[in-house]
C-alpha cells in the first residue's frame, strides 16, 4: 500500500544518514582515519564498527587486507618498525613507526605473511597504481640451466652461503630452485647457460681479475677456451667472446698453425710467438686452436702414384729446413703420401707426371748449374735433347724446356724452321720434321691485306659489294700455300734474291720465308673507279669488262654510252720477258679503260650528232680498233707495254646526257609510235565494222527461227491449260464437301470432351477446397490450444515468482523490521503532533473537496496504541 511504501523509504534514508556517522568494517578490512585534532592518523582494523567524531576524517578506505597466494611476494615502501613477533611498534605519539625511504619485500613462503595484512599509514604498495602492471608477483623459478644475475644494493650477509655482499657486488642465482627476492638485492638479467657442442670451444675471457670455479686465477683481459661439452654458466666476471669450431682432420687433411705468443699448447709443447707447425690425424681427429694459435690454412696431402713426381722446395729434413735447395719425391709402389710442412711448397704447384717419350718424341732440357750427367759434363745455360722412347724423371740441376714431337709434312705442307745458332729460317716440306735443340718454328708475318685475300675465294676481294669477314687466325709456323685458278697467274717476290717469279695455274704454290705476294689493285664499277677490287692473282682472260664514257659530238650534243669491251692477254708462257710484262701495269683495267674512252671521245668530237646516231657502231669500233691500209677494221686493238689484246666493243646503250637533246629524240620517236598506232587502228576499225555486220545478219535469221518456236509452244500451253482447269474445278467440289463433313464430326467430338473435362475440373477444385478448409480449421484449433496452455503455464510460474519473491524477501526483511516499518511512520507523526501540541492536521489547497468522514477514521486509526 501506500503507506507501506512510505514507510519503508523514510527507513531507508534514515539509515543511510546513521552510515555516514558509524563505519561498519568487515574481517580483512581497515580503514585510515586522521584525527585533527592530534594530527595522527590510525589505523583500523576490522572487524569493527567505527563511529567517527566530529574531529576525525576516513582518508583511506575501507580497503581489503593484502592477502599474498603461496609462493608470491610484494614490495612496500616505507615499511612500518616490527617487533620479534611481526607488531607494529608505536612511535612517541603512539603512530606506527614508518621507515621513511626503505623498501621491504614481503615474501608468502610458508613461513611469513601467510595471513593477509593491511598497510599501516605511510606504507605504500609498489605497482598498484602502475597502469599494467601487477602488485603481486610470482616468485621467479629458475630452471636448470639457467641463472639471475644479481646486485646488491646494500651491504649484507647472505643468509643462504653465509658469504658477506658488499654494495655493488654481482653474483649468480643457480637454478634449478626458486628465488625469494630481498630489498638488499636487485635483479640485473636472466642469464642462460652456453651450451658446448661436440667439436667446439666457448672463447672466454675475464672482465677483471679474479679466481674462476676450476682455481685458476684470471686477469683482466685474459682468455681462454672451453673445451667440455655440455653446459657452461659464464661467472658475471666473464663474458664469452664467441664459439671456436673444431676443424675436422682426416688421412688426407690437416692445418698448418702459427703461434700468436710463446705457450705451451693442448699436446704439451713449447711453441715460440712465431712459430709454424703441422697438426695432423696422428694428433688429433679434431684440432681446436688455443686464444694463443691461429690456423693458417688447410693443408691437403700430396699423393703420388709410382708414375708420378714432384719437386719440393725449401724442403725440411731432419727437423732442418733447407732453404734455397729444392728435392725430387717419386712415388713407389702403390703410391707415396705426405704433407708438405710449413714453409715447403711445390714446384709450379702441382705433382708432375714421368716424362714418357714415344719413338717421335722429345724434350729439350737445360742445365741450372754444374752437374754430371751419366759421365757427361754439363755446365750452366747447356741446352740438349732426350729422344725416346725412354722414360725420364729431371733432377734438381736441369730445367724441362720444352716437349716436342715430330711433325709429320705432306709434299703440299711445310713448316718455318729457324735456327737459334745461325739465325737461318727455312722451310721443310715432305718429310717428318723434329726440330734441334737449337731449332725452334718460326712464324711468318703477312701484311693485313694478304691475310684477308688468302681467307677470300679465288684470292679476290670487292672492297664495295663483299662484306666484312670474320678473320680465322692463321697457323703461322706453317707455309703460307695458295691454289692458283686456271688460266691465271700469281707474282711472287723474293726479298733476299731480289727477283720475282711467276707461277701460272693450275697450281698450288707455298712462299718461301722471304718471299710475299704481289697484290694487284684494280678499278671496278661503273664508270670505272681505282682501287675497288683486290686481288692475288692474275686472270689471263678472255673476259670482259663494261665502263661507262661521256661523249661530245661536233654540234655539242652530249651523249653516255655504255661500253663492253672483251679482251685477254696474248703472251708466250714460255718466254719470261713477255711474262714479266703482264705484272708491269698494276691496274690494267683502269689504263685500258681510261685508254678507249680517250680515243672513242676523240672520234666522236669529229662527228655530228645524226651522222653518229646512224652510224654509231663503226664509228665506235673504228675508234677502238683502228684501220688498217686497206681502210678496214682491225680485228683487235693491242697494248705494247703488258700485252692485253681488245678484241671487240659491243655497245649496249646510248643515251643523251644534255635535256633538249633527249627532247628532240624523245619527240622523233613519239612521232614513229604515232603514226605506226594510227595506221593500226585503221585496220582494226575495218575488220570491226565488217564483223558487226555479218554478226547482224546472223541475229535477225536467229530471232525468226526462235519466234516460230515460241508460238509453237505457245499453242501447246493453250491446250495444257484447258484441260487442267477442267479437272481442277471438279476435284476442288468434292474435297470440299468431303472436308465440311469431316469438320462438323471432329468439332463435335472436340465439344464432348470439352465438356467432360470441366467437369472432373470442377470435381476436383471442390475436393481440394474442402481438404483445404478441414486442415485450415484443425490447424487453427491445435494452435489455440497449445497457445492457451502456454498462457496457462506462463502466468502460473509468474504466480509461482511472485509468491516466492515474496516469501524471500519477508523472510529476508523479517517480522521484527517490518513491524518496526509499521509503527515508525504513526509514532513519528504523534512525536510531531506533540511537539506542535496538536492533535492532529490536515493540509489541502483549498480547491479540492474532502471527504473528513474517511480522512477522520484515517487518522484516529492511525493513533498510536490502536489497531
Amino acid at each position: 500500500s501506500k503507506s507501506t511504501v512510505s514507510v519503508l523509504y523514510w527507513a531507508k534514508n534514515t539509515q543511510q544518514k546513521k552510515m555516514g556517522e558509524v563505519i561498519r568494517l568487515k574481517r580483512d578490512e581497515y580503514i585510515h582515519v586522521l584525527d585533527n585534532n592530534a594530527n595522527l592518523i590510525t589505523a583500523v582494523l576490522g572487524p569493527d564498527t567505527f563511529t567517527k567524531r566530529d574531529h576525525e576524517r576516513v582518508v583511506a578506505g575501507p580497503e581489503k587486507f593484502i592477502a599474498l597466494p603461496p609462493q608470491c611476494f610484494c614490495r612496500v615502501k616505507n615499511p612500518i618498525k616490527r617487533d620479534a613477533d611481526g607488531t607494529a611498534l608505536p612511535d612517541e605519539h603512539g603512530q606506527a613507526s614508518v621507515r621513511f625511504g626503505d623498501e621491504e619485500v614481503r615474501v608468502n613462503d610458508g613461513k611469513q605473511w601467510t595471513m593477509p595484512f593491511p598497510l599501516y599509514p605511510g606504507e605504500v604498495l609498489v605497482g598498484k597504481d602502475v597502469k599494467g602492471e601487477q602488485p603481486i608477483k610470482k616468485l621467479t623459478v629458475v630452471p636448470k640451466n639457467t641463472a639471475l644475475r644479481l646486485k646488491a644494493e646494500r651491504d649484507f650477509t647472505d643468509a643462504d652461503t653465509g658469504v658477506e655482499r658488499k654494495a655493488g657486488d654481482e653474483w649468480l642465482f643457480l637454478g634449478p630452485r626458486t628465488y625469494i627476492p630481498s630489498e638488499k638485492v636487485a635483479f640485473v638479467a636472466k642469464v642462460g647457460a652456453k651450451v658446448v657442442k661436440p667439436n667446439e670451444a666457448l672463447r672466454i675471457r675475464a672482465k677483471v681479475d679474479f679466481t674462476d670455479e676450476s682455481g685458476n686465477e684470471r686477469k683482466g683481459g685474459e682468455e681462454w677456451l672451453i673445451r667440455e661439452d655440455g653446459a657452461y654458466m659464464p661467472a658475471v666476471e666473464e663474458e664469452v667472446v664467441g664459439t671456436v669450431e673444431a676443424k675436422v682432420l682426416t688421412d688426407r687433411k690437416a692445418v698448418e698453425v702459427e703461434a700468436i705468443t710463446t705457450h705451451t699448447d693442448i699436446f704439451k709443447k713449447k711453441r715460440c710467438a712465431g712459430e709454424r707447425w703441422l697438426v695432423t690425424l696422428h694428433d688429433t681427429s679434431a684440432f681446436i686452436p688455443e686464444v694463443d694459435e691461429k690456423v693458417i690454412r688447410t693443408v691437403n696431402i700430396t699423393t703420388l702414384s709410382n708414375r708420378q713426381y714432384c719437386v719440393v722446395i725449401d724442403p725440411i729434413t731432419d727437423g732442418v729446413q733447407r732453404f734455397g735447395h729444392r728435392e725430387i719425391r717419386r712415388g713407389e709402389g702403390e703410391g707415396t703420401s705426405f704433407f708438405l710442412h710449413p714453409g715447403e711448397r711445390l714446384a709450379d704447384d702441382c705433382v708432375h707426371d714421368i716424362e714418357i717419350l714415344g719413338a717421335d718424341e722429345a724434350i729439350l732440357v737445360k742445365a741450372l748449374e754444374a752437374f754430371k750427367d751419366n759421365g757427361t759434363a754439363r755446365v750452366p745455360g747447356e741446352k740438349w735433347m732426350l729422344r725416346g722412347p725412354l722414360e725420364y724423371i729431371p733432377p734438381t740441376e736441369v730445367e724441362v724446356i720444352d716437349k716436342r714431337r715430330a711433325i709429320p709434312l705432306d709434299d703440299n705442307e711445310g713448316v718455318y724452321i729457324r735456327n737459334e745458332t745461325t739465325g737461318k729460317v727455312t722451310m721443310v716440306t715432305g718429310k717428318a720434321c723434329m726440330l734441334a735443340e737449337d731449332e725452334v718454328l718460326w712464324e711468318k708475318e703477312l701484311p693485313p691485306v694478304v691475310e684477308e685475300l688468302l681467307q677470300c675465294p679465288k684470292g679476290m676481294k670487292h672492297n664495295v659489294k663483299d662484306q666484312a669477314r670474320t678473320m680465322v687466325p692463321r697457323d703461322k709456323t706453317k707455309a703460307v700455300r695458295f691454289n692458283i685458278s686456271h688460266n691465271a697467274a700469281v707474282q711472287i717476290y723474293d726479298y733476299a734474291g731480289k727477283e720475282p717469279r711467276i707461277v701460272f695455274g693450275p697450281d698450288l704454290v707455298m712462299l718461301q720465308p722471304d718471299e710475299s705476294f704481289t697484290v694487284l689493285s684494280l678499278s671496278g664499277d661503273k664508270p670505272k673507279r681505282p682501287h675497288v677490287i683486290g686481288s692475288l692473282q692474275l686472270h689471263l682472260g678472255p673476259a670482259f669488262m663494261t665502263d661507262l664514257i661521256t661523249v661530245e659530238t661536233s654540234d655539242h650534243a652530249r651523249l653516255e654510252l655504255r661500253l663492253s669491251y672483251n679482251w685477254r692477254f696474248a703472251l708466250d708462257k714460255s718466254d719470261a720477258d713477255e711474262c714479266k710484262k703482264v705484272f708491269s701495269v698494276p691496274d690494267f683495267v683502269g689504263d685500258a679503260c681510261k685508254a678507249m674512252a680517250g680515243r672513242i671521245r676523240g672520234q666522236i668530237a669529229m662527228e655530228s650528232f645524226d651522222s653518229f646516231h646512224r652510224n654509231s657502231a663503226k664509228i665506235i669500233r673504228g675508234a677502238v680498233f683502228g684501220f688498217n691500209e686497206n681502210k678496214k677494221i682491225r680485228d683487235e686493238f693491242r697494248f705494247v707495254a703488258n700485252n692485253l689484246a681488245i678484241t671487240n666493243v659491243d655497245i649496249q646503250s646510248v643515251e643523251p646526257v644534255d635535256q633538249k637533246t633527249r627532247d628532240s629524240l624523245q619527240k622523233s620517236v613519239q612521232l614513229a609510235i604515232e603514226i605506226t598506232t594510227k595506221s593500226q587502228e585503221a585496220t582494226a576499225r575495218h575488220m570491226a565494222e565488217r564483223d558487226a555486220q555479218k554478226a547482224g545478219s546472223e541475229l535477225e535469221r536467229r530471232k525468226l527461227r526462235d519466234a516460230q518456236e515460241s508460238e509453237k509452244q505457245k499453242k501447246e500451253y493453250l491446250k495444257l491449260q484447258a484441260e487442267s482447269e477442267a479437272i481442277e474445278a471438279t476435284g476442288q467440289a468434292k474435297a470440299e464437301a468431303e472436308a465440311r463433313a469431316e469438320a462438323m464430326l471432329i468439332e463435335a467430338n472436340s465439344e464432348l470432351q470439352q465438356a467432360q473435362l470441366k467437369a472432373d475440373a470442377q470435381r476436383i477444385s471442390a475436393d481440394a477446397e474442402m481438404e483445404m478448409m478441414k486442415s485450415k480449421h484443425k490447424a487453427t484449433l491445435e494452435y489455440q490450444h497449445r497457445l492457451n496452455n502456454l498462457e496457462v503455464e506462463k502466468t502460473k510460474k509468474l504466480s509461482e515468482i511472485e509468491a516466492k519473491k515474496f516469501a524471500d524477501t519477508m523472510d529476508a526483511i523479517g517480522p521484527e523490521t517490518v513491524l518496526a516499518m509499521a509503527r515508525a511512520g504513526p509514532e513519528m507523526q504523534a512525536k510531531l503532533l506533540e511537539g506542535l501540541n496538536l492533535k492532529g492536521y490536515l493540509i489541502t489547497d483549498g480547491n479540492s473537496p474532502i471527504n473528513l468522514f474517511n480522512t477522520a477514521g484515517g487518522m484516529i486509526g492511525g493513533l498510536p496504541g490502536q489497531q
